[in-house]
């Protein structure tokens, strides 16, 4: 883990699998000027991702940016025109003070092709991953947005020889005002998953279910997705720390609380959004924000083992708070137990009103010893 600070902006970066020719690397970047404006801040955060760009060199290139935004109708006109990756813009106020941040995921000695049916193809030895970034339809209630995203999706990953069922392993969901309009996206991805194979018998998808606002006010439901094309049956496993944590279903929704891919050199870790919850499925520590976080952190920590990794795996971290008065102590707080892991708190309120607090992360750890082809 290293951090740069420079021209006021703070760049953190983690690389996973280093020397292996398929180096991985997480990078969260932030301004550190909070009284500027947007353009200065915005200015000084591209600044900073093409000289990481650089210092890294011609062999390892982006797969998928997530901009975290103030005030995303705004700002998102004055964001670079790019097509080199998938990209998500989402209206999530990073809580430092100022209007921007980062998340940069970026693969040595791939191939990325954007598409024609608005995915991204990363291509790597025998593996082809595909991302999505911001896919949403506007002016519909959240029920038939998630409904029309996933039945759009299911045909796009059709026309790459994939299904939803098969071969996604990520989803995130960024629902405009989540109090109102989170049970019409459960609704609607339960009905969805259900006519697309998955189940409470079979099993769901890795997800982060949020508050975020697409830059169009129109949108209720944006949708951000990851899958592989190329794992065979057994690759694919799926985390659910019982002694922990409840199956999701249990109170009505549908997704995995985390997936693991194995390779034949690494294993890939997603940890879906995770708040302060027991294994009946009931909020722990009501109104504490510090117990609510020291309680996620212990259920994060169980899923990851379950996954035989660990914290010193974990490449990036996303925590999501409800409240900004929460921000200081809870930065605080992954300051001192997580010093130098790319993170970023932002504002975003969780789907029950009495999580305070939610996050989620990726893991890479070094495998060996099984047939599957290395990534």
């Amino acid at each position: 883990m290293t951090t740069y600070y420079n021209n006021d902006v703070a760049t953190t970066v983690s690389v996973s699998m280093q020397g292996s020719g398929a180096s991985e690397y997480h990078a969260i970047i932030r301004s550190t000027a909070p009284g500027e404006p947007f353009d200065v801040q915005l200015a000084t955060v591209t600044a900073a991702y093409e000289h990481l760009r650089e210092r890294l060199g011609e062999r390892v290139v982006p797969v998928f940016k997530r901009y975290f935004l103030s005030d995303a109708a705004n700002q998102q006109p004055q964001l670079p025109r790019e097509e080199e990756c998938a990209v998500s813009i989402v209206e999530q106020s990073p809580l430092d003070g100022t209007k921007v941040a980062l998340w940069a995921y970026l693969q040595e000695g791939v191939a990325v092709n954007n598409l024609y049916n608005g995915l991204f193809s990363v291509h790597h030895g025998v593996y082809t991953h595909f991302w999505q970034g911001s896919a949403c339809t506007p002016d519909v209630r959240s029920e038939v947005a998630t409904r029309a995203l996933l039945c759009d999706y299911a045909l796009r990953l059709e026309d790459e020889g994939c299904s939803i069922a098969d071969n996604c392993v990520r989803t995130w969901f960024f629902v405009h005002d989540v109090d109102v309009n989170y049970a019409g996206m459960v609704k609607g991805r339960n009905e969805m998953f259900s006519t697309n194979n998955l189940t409470a018998d079979t099993h769901f998808i890795a997800s982060t279910g949020i508050g975020g606002s697409h830059p169009d006010p129109r949108v209720t439901v944006e949708m951000d997705t990851y899958a592989v094309k190329g794992i065979a049956a057994g690759q694919m496993h799926y985390l659910y720390a019982r002694e922990y944590l409840n199956p999701t279903y249990e109170y009505g929704v549908a997704f995995e609380r985390g997936a693991c891919v194995d390779y034949g050199d690494r294993r890939h870790v997603f940890i879906s959004g995770t708040a302060s919850i027991n294994n009946r499925g009931e909020v722990v520590n009501k109104g504490d924000v510090r117990a609510q976080a020291r309680r996620m952190w212990e259920n994060v920590g169980a899923l990851l083992a379950e996954a035989e990794s660990g914290w010193n795996d974990v490449c990036h971290m996303i925590v999501y708070l409800r409240d900004i008065a929460d921000y200081a102590v809870v930065n605080r707080m992954f300051e001192e137990r997580f010093p130098g892991v790319p993170r970023v708190i932002v504002l975003a309120p969780v789907c029950r009103p009495e999580w305070l607090i939610e996050m989620e992360c990726m893991a890479v750890r070094p495998l060996a010893g099984n047939d599957y082809a290395p990534f």
